[in-house]
């Protein structure tokens, strides 16, 4: 939908689910081409820095289409998703809740937001690489008796992020809607310009930012018209390589890079997304609540999810790199980038241990990751290391 307009900003573009989108954006009069492939730094890294840091310090726009939508409707349709769903979403209306979805087993099936639009009306929304499993998954659970109908709204709606500081006063300036108001999780229909755009206050990056869902036919209007404001806010295009490095300073996951259905919803620190008392429970309940009595038991998990943090600026992790722990070699890193506000390569890995994985477990090792044919001393984590308290988030 953006292509020729992301063309001319001087997208360097990758695919992604069949969708072309871009990766990162090269200055004007320069190609936007690798020079060279290598493990380095590549050519394209101190543009990608660029995006970063405008993400971080002022406003960024990223294209974000090949998001997977669906609108799950029907007099049932609450009480079916509340089932699937660990969170209760099914709560005040013109709200978005984090979520996740486990099998039977406990095990992780998706993770994922579900916006409650009204009592009867719900979008679920899933990244691109889910798009069949997490409709499957819902076709698959859902009965006869239940009056609840799915619909694929993922090519209706073009998506574009506004993420930063300074989102709002930028937003404020093209819509009557007022902002000011509209507290983190909050959706909200809003006019930009002559369309009507879903308004979602939510971030994968870590910052004060919102998630418009634009009808495709208004789609070039609204892009034209966020972007002729942005101007006034030096406003900056940003890529999927900025979004990573954004959302790997904060340790949010990505299902299928992170975690998968191997991973126990413990085990990937998501166990604040559960609802033990929500009428039904949900799916994988049961699996959940004697895994947390046994970690209790045993003094903590034996196997859990934590952050990665290279104290060599120079090392570029690209996920894969072995993980040690006084000497010996405990797991790999499952995902990677380069943390351009903390100083250096930044990662999420998997550790599993005969004992308990704990604060204490982790202050008493000696962390170096296999990197660059040296072992390359880290920093271990099991908080976000970038806004641990979500302040920025919720400003």
């Amino acid at each position: 939908m953006f292509h020729h307009r992301l063309l001319a900003q001087n997208a360097h573009f990758r695919d992604v689910s069949g969708w072309e989108s871009p990766s990162w954006y090269a200055p004007a009069g320069i190609e936007p081409i690798i020079e060279e492939e290598h493990f380095g730094r590549q050519s394209f890294f101190p543009y990608w820095q660029s995006e970063h840091n405008a993400c971080r310090e002022n406003v960024a726009l990223f294209e974000m289409s090949f998001m997977s939508k669906f609108l799950v409707q029907g007099n049932d349709a609450g009480t079916f998703l509340n089932r699937l769903s660990t969170a209760n979403v099914d709560g005040e209306c013109d709200k978005i809740t984090y979520t996740q979805w486990l099998n039977e087993n406990g095990f992780m099936e998706a993770d994922l937001t579900v916006i409650k639009m009204d009592s009867d009306k719900f979008i679920v929304v899933a990244t691109d690489t889910m798009h069949n499993h997490v409709l499957a998954h819902m076709q698959k659970r859902l009965t006869s008796e239940q009056h609840v109908f799915i619909s694929d709204i993922t090519g209706s709606y073009a998506q574009l992020n506004i993420q930063g500081p300074n989102s709002r006063k930028l937003l404020q300036c093209i819509t009557s809607y007022n902002l000011s108001d509209f507290p983190f999780r909050s959706v909200a229909e809003i006019d930009i310009g002559h369309a009507r755009v879903l308004c979602n206050r939510i971030t994968y990056v870590g910052e004060l930012g919102y998630e418009l869902f634009i009808p495709t036919e208004f789609a070039l209007h609204v892009y034209d018209t966020i972007i002729e404001i942005g101007k006034t806010f030096e406003l900056k295009h940003a890529g999927l390589k900025t979004l990573t490095s954004l959302r790997m300073e904060k340790g949010y996951r990505d299902y299928g890079h992170d975690m998968d259905n191997t991973d126990s919803l413990l085990e990937c620190g998501l166990g604040f997304t559960c609802d033990f008392e929500k009428r039904g429970g949900f799916i994988g309940m049961d699996s959940v609540l004697t895994q947390q009595m046994k970690s209790k038991e045993e003094g903590g998990l034996k196997k859990r999810l934590v952050q990665i943090f290279l104290e060599d600026p120079e090392i570029i992790l690209h996920h894969g790199e072995v993980v040690h722990r006084n000497g010996k070699m405990l797991c790999e890193v499952r995902s990677s980038s380069y943390g351009h506000t903390l100083g250096g390569s930044v990662g999420l890995a998997m550790l599993e241990s005969p004992e308990p994985i704990n604060k204490s477990y982790i202050a008493s090792g000696q962390w170096e990751v296999s990197a660059g044919n040296k072992l390359i001393p880290c920093k271990v984590s099991l908080a976000p290391l970038y806004d641990p308290k979500n302040r920025k988030v919720k400003m």
